[in-house]
């Protein structure tokens, strides 16, 4: 899957990820983490010193998920990673997780391009529903998912703790089939 994003910056390439990538997925999802520590469960420090392996593994792409990412300048600006269901009972269902763009991309619709690539995919693999969790303090993420058709379905209260404060997040839902 592969499609493209036309910005002033260039044009961003939205793929699916390789193993080829895992030093640039590394480097950016530990950017990630330390850029904006409240938009994502992950710890960096938990995650720092794992092995090459562990991030070959999120990379390789199976009937349950995969991971996309925004390539410009020949170099990862954005990413995203889709996982669906494993059981009879929840293939129906998928999660979206680590939606992040480089700060100096963001604002050019990049986001956008990874959630379409992520819709694609899980239309492909017949799931019905999307959902995903966002801090209900990143006030752009949540219209960029609105934009994209979620919806607030539930709020889990204190969910994330950093830097000594709670922080909510909202769950959001997008049906992708008329049933």
């Amino acid at each position: 899957m592969i499609d493209s994003v036309h910005t002033p910056k260039g044009t961003v390439i939205i793929r699916e990820a390789s193993l080829a990538d895992v030093n640039q997925f590394r480097d950016l999802r530990l950017f990630a983490l330390k850029d904006s520590p409240t938009s994502f469960s992950a710890d960096y420090r938990t995650i720092f010193d794992l092995p090459t392996s562990y991030w070959e593994d999120r990379l390789k792409p199976t009937v349950l998920g995969t991971t996309f990412f925004a390539e410009g300048n020949s170099k990862l600006v954005g990413m995203t990673g889709i996982r669906r269901g494993d059981s009879p009972k929840t293939k129906h269902g998928a999660g979206i997780w680590g939606v992040f763009i480089r700060p100096e991309w963001r604002g050019l619709r990049i986001a956008q391009g990874l959630i379409n690539m992520c819709c694609e995919w899980a239309k492909l693999h017949e799931v019905q529903i999307l959902k995903l969790a966002v801090v209900s303090t990143n006030e752009s993420a949540i219209r960029l998912y609105e934009r994209s058709g979620f919806i607030i379905y539930g709020t889990e209260p204190r969910a994330l703790y950093y830097d000594n404060q709670y922080f909510d997040e909202l769950w959001m839902s997008r049906s992708l089939f008329d049933s």
